[in-house]
């Protein structure tokens, strides 16, 4: 039982954080989890997501949470852009993007804002990030832009001015990434004016 539980806790130091399925997964009892919990050496997250107590959290880590229980979704628009250094909000629910056919995830915390991609939408612009040990997938920068104009009406075109604003400010997109994804995304005609305003 002792060797049981500091393989876990081991693999908690090394992962960051860890599911109930990894544990499975690696031929261990799931029951360990809950002895660890109740020692008060494992915190409960989420059903099926622990961690160490003292564990080092970074400013982004609900996202790590969240793309420790859902690997397939895409950290977008008002968390991406914030990830990005793009935006003034810091927003209260992690927005995540799934395929369209796909169930809502749930979870207790942190609280989720679900857009659905379909095709190219969960393949273009998408890359990855380590944040607390957990790979996360996440919309790039010009990609993200674009996303607060065609979800404006769910975020406000002031968020989606700013990003744009802030992004060539910065130079952390180009007018060419910028456009090929507009074109791409279907909003070319409503970011034109506002593109060849910056240039």
């Amino acid at each position: 039982m002792k060797r049981t539980n500091q393989q876990i806790l081991d693999l908690a130091q090394s992962e960051g954080l860890i599911r109930s399925r990894d544990i499975t997964a690696r031929g261990l009892p799931r029951v360990a989890l809950t002895r660890l919990v109740r020692e008060g050496l494992l915190i409960r997250l989420d059903r099926g997501l622990y961690a160490l107590p003292d564990r080092q959290v970074s400013e982004h880590g609900s996202l790590a949470e969240v793309a420790s229980k859902y690997p397939d979704g895409i950290v977008c628009l008002l968390s991406a852009l914030r990830v990005h250094g793009l935006t003034t909000q810091s927003p209260f629910n992690v927005w995540l993007a799934i395929p369209n056919k796909d169930r809502s995830p749930k979870m207790d915390y942190p609280p989720l804002r679900i857009v659905r991609f379909s095709g190219k939408a969960l393949t273009e612009g998408i890359e990855e990030h380590v944040i607390d040990g957990v790979t996360v997938h996440m919309t790039n920068v010009a990609r993200t832009v674009v996303d607060c104009f065609k979800f404006r009406n769910k975020i406000g075109l002031d968020v989606a001015l700013e990003s744009l604003r802030e992004a060539w400010g910065n130079k952390r997109v180009s007018m060419d990434d910028l456009w090929r994804y507009a074109v791409l995304f279907r909003v070319a005609n409503v970011m034109r004016p506002y593109m060849e305003s910056l240039s």
